[in-house]
């Protein structure tokens, strides 16, 4: 109790303590003053969100106990017009370079050939250093992250920490010997080359094995029917006992074939070539090589030894490269890339792109695909099999945003089952890697259609299946249904079933495994585990409470800024890119509530706490959900913001004025 306030108190405590000479104390000036602030953000911009009802509770109107007593419910009940905020900040303003950064140096006078501009005179960009230099910002540090591991900033005098590596004439200093210990080694992989983008642009990457299996989709005879969901017959499955096969504890895996076939023609003919008139498949050059003609049996595959690992689900805008890089730090043994739309990857998009991209220190890797055809998703998975590396290509039936359920993907493909199969069936046919599923408990509250699926997918091929224990009507809100994701963990078997929903301690992982899943997945967005604590991966390993302290949590975020400029650039565009994501981040950062504060342990993942001052400043500043608040966090770590900076998070429920 003693470290409960009210808003006006929490509020007076952070300004104090970010004046110059200003005293924790002072809470009778810090009234005055919160109240003058208060009126002047009332007449701000109307995008800004009023503070969520749940976070109305004062100091008095806890018992002795410190929970909450009947009367705070009623008071809510009075003002049904106040309804917390959700959904997304859809006209949330956008900062572009150029609202930050009005003149920029040609990359060419960066890369260290100013005479080689392909757009010559008619480049809309500085190529004067002189002139850049007078009109670019101060810097904002003496070191620079880049210059420090690598022994070279490629950014030369655009980096925001240029003065570590700018020597006479503002020539970029390299250490030289640094420099060659990283020589030839590739940090991170699944890049878009410029050969690859122009030839999806052009439309001239072949997918010859996608087009083979999406033949065998079209209508047959006119009859207006689609064919079966696979061009080719099924290979059995190798982990299924079979009858009249002899010995059951053969390890053998013939092709099925009917009677009377001949199995050598039956491998060489090909499905177009069998007299359903359909068009025969593209002409070959060169020798016919084994490949050619084998196609690769279920047990041939790559398998997915995951069971009993943590799993870091993929994270819509905060599961960056940078973020993933601090979770595998704390313990997370599985990572996966954002949610990439098919269609984007198809077309080239450098921003899509970038969300496949791989650290090397992510040892098991995945991607996960988003797509609501089964034409786009064979032939992205096609492309992504022979040009990155991944360990699983999982896909996404369990987004819940209308932007992609209304397009027919996401939870929508639970209620499109041919569409499912063909996807499905239709990926696992392509690639060499393992096919993974991310499905929700179903599309509507209390109509649970996950037990029925499941057995269908293990059917289509897929290796494992990730289960949300919530219906996409419920999207994060109550609580994750576990013993539902018991039952379907028992159906799954063999397939490998991951559970996810409700993660936040060890405990709840414990309980998690006693459910008969063959792992969890520590997961996203409201409620999110691995966003509000990445440290939760460690808690699980060790089984242990941490009761880490301000200045643990402040350089977990130091090293999320180097990180990110790592990955993103040291310069200014870098920087504000860098700065953007940490805000992010710090959206729900802000719900952890330290150990050493809690009455009982663990903290629950839905429960949201009454204002409290933590045992430090720093503490307290990490605990305040207003986007002021977080933007002083990033400015101790990037410096001060442009003067036109705006920033709202992604998500209404997590920021109030």
């Amino acid at each position: 109790r003693r470290f409960l306030t009210s808003k006006e108190e929490f509020h007076a405590f952070l300004r104090a303590g970010s004046e110059p000479g200003g005293q924790v104390g002072d809470e009778g000036e810090g009234e005055k003053k919160e109240e003058d602030k208060e009126k002047k953000e009332e007449e701000q911009v109307s995008s800004c969100q009023s503070e969520p009802p749940a976070k109305r509770v004062r100091a008095e109107d806890l018992g002795q106990d410190g929970e909450n007593q009947e009367g705070a419910g009623a008071e809510e009940k009075e003002h049904p017009e106040r309804k917390r905020a959700r959904g997304q900040n859809k006209s949330r303003p956008c900062m572009k370079p150029n609202d930050y950064e009005q003149s920029r140096l040609c990359p060419s006078v960066t890369q260290g050939s100013p005479g080689k501009c392909f757009f010559g005179p008619r480049c809309r960009f500085l190529h004067d250093v002189g002139e850049y230099l007078a009109g670019k910002p101060s810097d904002l540090g003496q070191r620079c992250v880049l210059f420090d591991t690598f022994g070279r900033c490629p950014y030369g005098v655009t980096c925001r920490f240029a003065r570590a590596h700018l020597g006479d004439g503002h020539q970029n200093v390299v250490n030289a010997a640094l420099a060659r210990q990283w020589e030839g080694k590739l940090l991170v992989r699944n890049n878009l080359s410029k050969d690859l983008q122009h030839r999806l642009r052009k439309r001239k990457f072949v997918f010859q094995k996608a087009e083979e299996y999406l033949r065998g989709l079209k209508p047959r005879g006119g009859d207006g029917k689609a064919g079966e969901a696979t061009g080719e017959r099924e290979v059995s499955n190798c982990a299924a006992p079979r009858e009249g096969l002899g010995d059951g504890g053969s390890h053998e895996c013939p092709v099925l074939q009917e009677q009377g076939e001949d199995p050598e023609a039956e491998a060489l003919q090909s499905p177009s070539s069998r007299g359903d008139g359909v068009a025969p498949s593209l002409p070959t050059v060169g020798p016919l090589t084994d490949e050619d003609v084998t196609k690769l049996r279920p047990c041939e595959k790559k398998k997915l030894e995951i069971q009993g690992k943590l799993y870091l689900a993929p994270l819509t805008t905060c599961g960056n490269l940078p973020f993933r890089r601090i979770c595998k730090r704390f313990g997370a043994d599985v990572t996966c890339g954002e949610m990439a739309v098919c269609t984007n990857l198809l077309q080239g998009q450098s921003s899509e792109w970038a969300l496949l991209k791989r650290h090397h220190t992510e040892d098991i890797f995945g991607v996960q695909l988003e797509g609501a055809f089964p034409d786009t998703m064979t032939k992205c998975a096609e492309l992504l099999n022979s040009t990155i590396e991944v360990d699983f290509v999982d896909i996404n039936v369990g987004c819940p945003i209308d932007l992609v359920y209304k397009k027919g993907g996401g939870c929508a493909l639970m209620t499109r089952s041919n569409k499912f199969e063909q996807i499905v069936r239709g990926m696992n046919s392509v690639l060499d890697v393992p096919l993974t599923v991310k499905i929700r408990t179903g599309v509507q509250e209390k109509m649970n259609v996950a037990h029925k699926i499941i057995p269908k997918i293990r059917e289509w091929g897929a290796s494992m299946v990730t289960l949300h224990g919530r219906s996409r009507e419920q999207r994060y809100t109550r609580s994750a249904d576990w013993e539902y994701i018991a039952e379907c963990a028992k159906i799954a078997s063999p397939m490998p079933l991951f559970g996810n929903g409700d993660i936040l301690s060890y405990e709840d992982a414990n309980r998690a495994m006693e459910m008969g899943v063959s792992g969890i997945m520590i997961a996203r967005q409201v409620p999110v585990g691995a966003l509000i604590k990445p440290w939760l991966f460690t808690e699980i390993k060790e089984q242990r409470h941490w009761d880490i302290s301000s200045r643990e949590r402040f350089d977990i975020l130091k090293d999320f800024t180097n990180y990110g400029l790592e990955h993103w650039g040291s310069d200014t565009q870098g920087v504000e890119k860098t700065r953007k994501f940490l805000l992010e981040w710090l959206s729900f950062l802000c719900r952890y509530i330290p150990v050493g504060l809690l009455e009982h342990l663990p903290q629950r993942i839905n429960e949201r706490p009454p204002y409290y001052l933590g045992r430090d400043y720093l503490e307290t500043l990490m605990a305040s959900q207003n986007v002021d608040d977080w933007i002083k966090i990033s400015e101790m770590l990037l410096g001060p913001v442009p003067p036109s900076f705006t920033f709202l998070p992604k998500h209404k429920a997590n920021s109030y004025r």
